[in-house]
């Protein structure tokens, strides 16, 4: 990738060129990745003391549909084109028109810490690449609107905002990449986007916050019944990953076509999501649900409880409240891989695993990224595995996105 990423800016620019293509990609890498790094770092610790007071006081999952309608009267009025959310920025890389609205990241900001507060069941990657894109596409009022600066900016945006999130820079790289043209990277633009995402990982870091450590040792033997075993659990995490992006599509369409005012759409999908909880009786569906990840890796999980986020999630989401679907979908593949592993004799932590990025990649058309994020979470020996079951799940899943405005080639 280097030795590509090097001839291809040797082709294209002077000797001198390159010494300026490298400081200026330095020093903006460095200052929009500091500025990412401590927001995602302030939205971090935010949001990890809004869910422990949330788990002490379960009396405001009550309030879920008052908060919906608030969050949907906020976007409706205020949000403009912000209210796309992840899809402006894949709009914008493509078809410029205009500079992300900074308003977009504390929008969403907000928006996200009253949907977990109450407790609607979303994830935190869609924050921090909003926020992450919103800051960095200011930096593009010093380039052309049209020019490859403003695409490397946005990406820049994207992979500092995923990287400082989950702590994990390269997947925050790559993720950036294959997120804007699916199955193609373009080497160009790796060196900004890279460093920023490592100066963002760092400055969150530094500010003192620390990612989940979830603990997979085991390592499955490399031989041809394992590679059948896996590949299979491969067509299973792409089905849910289906599973997923289906029924959180027919929930927005359902309620978008029957709700003509926009804030009652989520007042109605709480209202749904408290009664389900209630008749359940189960609050792990709640939120991040980050308890029930790191339970998973070492207690078999049954049937129920990767469909039941499923549709927790599709409601939460579906309905127009905010956050994102990456920790959810982890939750989804890990208590999968955990369900399946008794049945297919592989150790459990091994499966769950597997499964926490392989239904990511198939949601998300981000197989390699993925892939990386898995070396980088739980170390190189499985990375095989890793590889293999994601790919499965990208091609299994088809062209089926939670992110609607990704290209193909």
């Amino acid at each position: 990738m280097a030795y590509h990423f090097l001839t291809t800016l040797k082709a294209g620019l002077s000797k001198k060129n390159i010494v300026i293509y490298f400081v200026k990609w330095t020093i903006l890498s460095a200052v929009i990745g500091s500025f990412i790094g401590t927001t995602s770092a302030l939205f971090l610790y935010l949001l990890e003391h809004i869910t422990e007071f949330r788990s002490h006081h379960i009396y405001l999952l009550y309030f879920l549909p008052i908060a919906g309608f608030l969050i949907g009267l906020l976007y409706y009025y205020y949000a403009g084109r912000a209210n796309k959310g992840n899809n402006l920025l894949i709009d914008e890389y493509y078809t410029p028109k205009a500079i992300i609205p900074f308003k977009m990241a504390p929008l969403v900001l907000l928006g996200t810490l009253v949907t977990h507060l109450f407790g609607g069941s979303a994830g935190r990657e869609g924050t921090a690449i909003q926020m992450g894109g919103a800051i960095a596409d200011q930096f593009s009022r010093l380039f052309s609107l049209f020019s490859i600066d403003r695409k490397t900016i946005l990406l820049i945006g994207v992979s500092a905002g995923f990287a400082s999130v989950f702590g994990t820079p390269i997947a925050g790289t790559l993720f950036a990449l294959e997120l804007m043209l699916v199955g193609r990277v373009k080497y160009k633009y790796v060196y900004p986007v890279l460093l920023s995402a490592v100066i963002a990982h760092i400055i969150c870091l530094q500010w003192g916050i620390t990612h989940t450590a979830y603990k997979q040792n085991t390592t499955l033997p490399f031989d041809l019944l394992s590679i059948a075993k896996v590949s299979l659990t491969g067509v299973a995490f792409g089905l849910a990953a289906i599973i997923f992006i289906k029924l959180t599509d027919f929930c927005n369409k359902t309620l978008t076509k029957h709700i003509v005012y926009p804030p009652l759409r989520p007042l109605i999908g709480g209202t749904i999501f408290v009664l389900l909880i209630l008749i359940i009786g189960d609050f792990k569906y709640l939120g991040l649900g980050v308890p029930t990840i790191e339970e998973s890796f070492f207690v078999q999980q049954s049937a129920e409880v990767f469909l039941l986020k499923i549709v927790f999630t599709a409601i939460t989401l579906g309905a127009g409240f905010k956050g994102g679907e990456v920790t959810p979908l982890f939750f989804i593949g890990a208590t999968l891989g955990s369900f399946l592993s008794i049945y297919l004799n592989i150790p459990v932590d091994i499966l769950a695993a597997i499964g926490f990025v392989a239904v990511f990649a198939g949601a998300t058309k981000t197989p390699w990224a993925c892939t990386l994020m898995a070396i980088e979470l739980f170390g190189i020996e499985n990375a095989l595995y890793f590889a293999l079951a994601c790919y499965i799940a990208y091609q299994v899943s088809g062209r089926q996105s939670i992110y609607k405005s990704q290209k193909w080639p």
